[in-house]
């Protein structure tokens, strides 16, 4: 191998040497590196050609600043292994590809303020046009914590008042059809297993439940919390089973009314005929539990494609509004709800 080849390979080609092998000049090659029409076939396949045998890739950076924008997201991510913000950021990934974008994905380990600057810190360096926040932790929300200026944010699952577009689903809406479907069966009131208190999310689903319970003049029980996992639902299913009081349970996750479905189980108490249950999610295995639960649907493709249309739209007008958009959910009716026994 000749010495200056081995010194190209080792920098990467440059358009120098594209436009040598090719016999242009430097100007072509960055028109067909650039997708202007102003070049010939023949001369455009030529330079390609060069592209290929060389191994050059255009710089993208240096290309998106003579055009103006990088074609890429950042996300700034918290709790990657929850079922909802999984669902989220794969929504969030096919919307961004179907739309022309890459995703820079930045998860974060502890929501604080330090934290979140250095994720936009990174963010900046990797040259993206803007961001999705996708944490739903309380800390967000508090003084201390303030999103740097300078790029376009929306912000996904958030209570937070931030001026920036923030899309989620339509959480009250949710928790009040699970809760006015139980009573429509005849149950004097229903129970509620909630997500975390940390969680905006859970906050708003006990928020919607406790407030549809007292417009109908219904008692409010006790709330029970979880941590969103099967287990959590487990431990607190044991203790409604042993209350004979509780003949319907709304639970803020599908993997927690898993867990409640067992402990009913094991303690004797029949889903639906002694205890009907109520889920939120509609995760796929939701239709295989047994029986099939009885759940909110939440369309995170929707919240998805909303929220980089959102962030695309503010990236494009070089301004950003903080219109809240939520997304409406739908409840499943399945077998694991029913009319209460009659004694």
């Amino acid at each position: 191998m000749p010495a200056e080849d081995a010194v190209r390979r080792r920098r990467g080609a440059s358009m120098a040497d594209v436009a040598r092998l090719a016999g242009v000049s430097g100007q072509t090659v960055s028109r067909v590196a650039n997708d202007r029409n102003n070049v010939d076939a023949v001369t455009r396949d030529r330079v390609r050609a060069a592209m290929r045998e060389l191994g050059y890739r255009p710089n993208s950076a240096a290309r998106a600043l003579r055009n103006g924008e990088y074609r890429s997201i950042g996300v700034i991510v918290f709790e990657l292994s929850t079922f909802g913000t999984t669902r989220t950021l794969d929504a969030i990934a096919t919307a961004a590809t179907i739309s022309g974008y890459a995703i820079n994905l930045v998860p974060v380990l502890d929501v604080s303020q330090q934290a979140v600057t250095n994720a936009f810190t990174r963010l900046g360096e990797q040259a993206v046009d803007g961001v999705i926040i996708l944490i739903e932790a309380h800390t967000l929300d508090s003084a201390g914590v303030q999103l740097p200026d300078g790029l376009p944010v929306v912000v996904v699952d958030s209570s937070a008042h931030y001026d920036y577009p923030i899309v989620d689903t339509d959480q009250a809406q949710g928790a009040r059809l699970a809760t006015e479907h139980l009573l429509e069966l005849g149950h004097d009131t229903v129970w509620h297993l909630g997500g975390p208190p940390t969680s905006f999310a859970a906050q708003r689903r006990r928020r919607s439940w406790e407030e549809t319970l007292t417009e109908h003049g219904r008692d409010v029980p006790p709330v029970l919390d979880g941590d969103w996992t099967a287990s959590s639902g487990y431990e607190a299913g044991c203790r409604l089973a042993a209350d004979d009081k509780v003949t319907a349970v709304f639970v803020a996750n599908d993997q927690m009314a898993l867990g409640l479905l067992r402990a009913l189980h094991e303690h004797g108490r029949a889903v639906p005929d002694d205890v009907s249950v109520v889920g939120f999610d509609d995760m796929e295995e939701a239709a295989h539990f047994w029986p099939p639960l009885t759940t909110v649907r939440q369309t995170f493709a929707e919240v998805g494609r909303m929220s980089v249309d959102s962030l695309i739209a503010e990236i494009r007008a070089g301004e950003h509004h903080n219109s809240p958009v939520a997304v409406p959910t739908e409840l499943i009716v399945r077998r694991s709800t029913s009319a209460p026994r009659k004694n």
